[in-house]
């Protein structure tokens, strides 16, 4: 019992920082409303136009933001105070994610509306991202870093399971805008705890002054670093090609098996459940190699080749809970170097560069899927699996001879999914 207590200890160790108990605990309310505004999100656009192109399109136009002007995010993230920037960022989702509410409830809704709201929206994570994941590092300090993620990234999976279903449960019952309004509504408790954080706590890093070429340093410190710059390169293959599945699930739901909201709802809410047990087992997993990366890939892409073909629905279901728990580990992996192996002058500059690679991708990678999947869903889930395997195979050697320089072992930490799934 007493080696279960202490296990339990070191798993929540970061909920005895009074700033992250805080933060912690309104997260917990804001990313379900995430959740369930992305899965509503999608079977608006569905609804509307009929399309895996215009789902592609919105994704695209949401992440669009990101990928032309990431880096900035970055660079306004080490600039300024963290909490502020996030009280801004909240406010302005809320806002946004209520606007949409009201033009569903009032039915007088276009599609030029979701996309603008879309992009919007963008223009807000831009910024939110990079300053979210520094902000943790201030609030908990290095000693907890890891716990500290790997809680946030099992709370997003959580809400992952719990967002969709209840998503699909009222569009199903009384329609899709009260899951645009209840998700403005969540960000309230995001606000209210970032209000009650106590700065004095706060492990701040040092707001950098504005100065000509920090872009430029913030590239050159990355490109200057192997154990970076492959998984940021393996990240912007594999988040346009295999992490699109806001647009491939829908299609497969709806063309491939007949399916409705709730049959969108359960494949997300599943893939949620196998990204929990996978992060749990990832964070236990402690070191690792960064050819571990490169396996999780193989692994990751042969698990969603063989969703892509699964002969029913039920058997498609049953994948989502290891497409989920592999999808997560593979984010670990190639998250891991990047927030421990960077310096707090530079975090905020090089989760920017993540967030291009990632989210930035998509406005390239959802077009593309959704153009596929209009042909066939299955093709529009494998192209992902198998571009995966791809990735596997061509980085193994160069992540090899990252250990062969005398890289340090890897620090498994856990990042949240890809909006809407991450708050």
């Amino acid at each position: 019992m007493t080696t279960v207590a202490a296990a339990a200890r070191r798993i929540f160790s970061s909920l005895r920082v009074l700033n992250y108990r805080l933060y912690f605990t309104g997260q917990a309310v804001s990313l379900s409303g995430t959740w369930m505004q992305s899965v509503a999100q999608g079977w608006l656009v569905l609804e509307l136009t009929d399309s895996g192109t215009a789902i592609g399109l919105v994704l695209a136009l949401q992440f669009l933001p990101v990928l032309l002007f990431g880096p900035m995010g970055g660079v306004i993230a080490d600039r300024f105070d963290k909490r502020r920037l996030l009280l801004g960022t909240q406010v302005a989702a809320a806002l946004l994610a209520a606007t949409l509410g009201l033009l569903v409830l009032f039915d007088v809704v276009r599609l030029w509306m979701v996309f603008a709201l879309a992009c919007g929206l963008g223009f807000v994570n831009l910024v939110d991202n990079p300053t979210r994941q520094a902000f943790v590092g201030e609030m908990v300090g290095p000693d907890d870093l890891t716990n500290a993620i790997s809680l946030n990234s099992v709370l997003v999976n959580l809400a992952r399971v719990a967002g969709p279903a209840a998503a699909g449960a009222l569009i199903l019952t009384v329609g899709l805008a009260p899951c645009f309004l209840i998700n403005a509504a969540s960000y309230l408790a995001a606000i209210a705890a970032l209000l009650l954080i106590r700065p004095d706590l706060l492990r701040r890093s040092r707001p950098q002054a504005r100065r000509p070429g920090q872009l430029r340093a913030g590239l050159r410190y990355v490109g200057k670093t192997p154990a970076l710059l492959i998984p940021l390169i393996m990240m912007a293959v594999v988040g346009a090609l295999a992490y699109e599945f806001q647009v491939s699930l829908p299609l497969l739901a709806r063309f491939t098996f007949g399916g409705d909201a709730g049959t969108y709802g359960s494949m997300t809410a599943l893939m949620g459940a196998g990204a929990v047990v996978g992060g749990l087992l990832t964070a236990a997993a402690g070191r690792r190699a960064p050819t571990a990366l490169a396996t999780m890939a193989l692994l990751f892409g042969a698990v969603q080749t063989a969703t892509a073909f699964s002969p029913t629905m039920v058997v498609a279901l049953a994948m989502m809970v290891p497409l989920g728990a592999s999808s997560i580990a593979f984010l670990a992996l190639g998250n891991a170097t990047l927030q421990l192996a960077s310096t707090p002058e530079m975090r905020g500059r090089v989760m920017a560069l993540w967030g291009v690679a990632f989210l930035g991708s998509t406005p390239v990678g959802g077009p593309i899927i959704g153009w596929i999947g209009s042909f066939d869903p299955r093709w529009a889930l494998g192209v992902g699996g198998v571009a995966t395997l791809v990735c596997a195979a061509l980085a193994f050697r160069p992540l090899a001879r990252v250990i062969a320089a005398g890289a340090p072992p890897l620090v498994v930490e856990l990042p949240p999914g890809k909006p809407g799934g991450p708050a």
